[in-house]
């Protein structure tokens, strides 16, 4: 299936790094984060990429044009340097298209200017390109194709560490609790849509707002509720964490270096 990434906004909580560079191209370790979710797609046989661009679509365009690949794969270098031999390689079958979705758009219009190029595509993913997680790709799809709904997304627990609150009309709080603990979950941006998709969506409308209301009156709305690792670089604080999971070694995200897929 083709894999429609999100990566055009400017990214206003990350503004440390955004204001040079898209969010989705800062880094965590070597690669930008971008990089790491098209990694996983590809991992599970994804390899068609349509990049939905917009603030500083330029500096994503200039990293795949001038792709290194020696930043995380083991080479050999011989004749003074001169030529270089890769042991492995991450991009050499990948198809990506890069496509100017607006510099103001919300994610609604960016997927609709993209329509052209899903052309005789029954289903398709897509993804807010800011999120990692080690979510085994496999029986996701496998209870989108069974169910036969329309759209799909991956729910995960909140990582924030804020406690809900219910306080009575007096001020008097009855109860406080972990928002970690509860039964509450959120959208993680990883969807899987079929191609009516586009019959739900009316022009300038954000995705997940009027198109998905639409779409859970008529039922075809499906959620995968995953409690495993999910990472989303939202804040420089987040950004940090995953920093430090990177420096230690511990990427449950990088599912392309496990023995087996899941």
């Amino acid at each position: 299936m083709k894999v429609v990434l999100f990566c055009g906004g400017q990214g206003m909580r990350l503004r440390e790094f955004s204001d040079a560079i898209p969010k989705p191209m800062v880094n965590i370790g070597y690669r930008p984060i971008l990089w790491h979710v098209m990694k996983y797609y590809a991992y599970y046989g994804h390899k068609d990429f349509i990049l939905c661009l917009g603030h500083r679509g330029d500096v994503i365009k200039n990293y795949f044009l001038n792709y290194d690949e020696c930043l995380s794969n083991d080479f050999v270098l011989t004749n003074g340097a001169k030529q270089v031999q890769l042991l492995q390689s991450d991009i050499h079958d990948w198809k990506i298209s890069f496509v100017d979705t607006g510099l103001h758009s919300n994610i609604g219009q960016r997927l609709m200017a993209v329509r052209s190029h899903l052309e005789g595509e029954e289903m398709f993913l897509a993804n807010y390109s800011d999120g990692l997680t080690a979510m085994p790709l496999t029986p996701y799809l496998d209870q989108f194709h069974n169910q036969r709904k329309i759209a799909s997304f991956l729910c995960v627990k909140p990582a924030q560490s804020f406690h809900a609150v219910t306080v009575g009309q007096d001020g008097l709080v009855s109860e406080i609790q972990a928002v970690r603990d509860m039964d509450l979950w959120v959208n993680g941006g990883y969807f899987a849509f079929r191609k009516e998709i586009f019959d739900y969506m009316h022009p300038g409308e954000e995705l997940v707002v009027e198109p998905f209301q639409r779409l859970v009156a008529k039922q075809q709305l499906l959620a995968y509720r995953y409690d495993g690792f999910f990472g989303c670089m939202d804040t420089f604080k987040e950004k940090q964490q995953l920093d430090d999971m990177y420096a230690r070694g511990d990427t449950p995200w990088e599912v392309w270096k496990s023995a087996t897929k899941a």
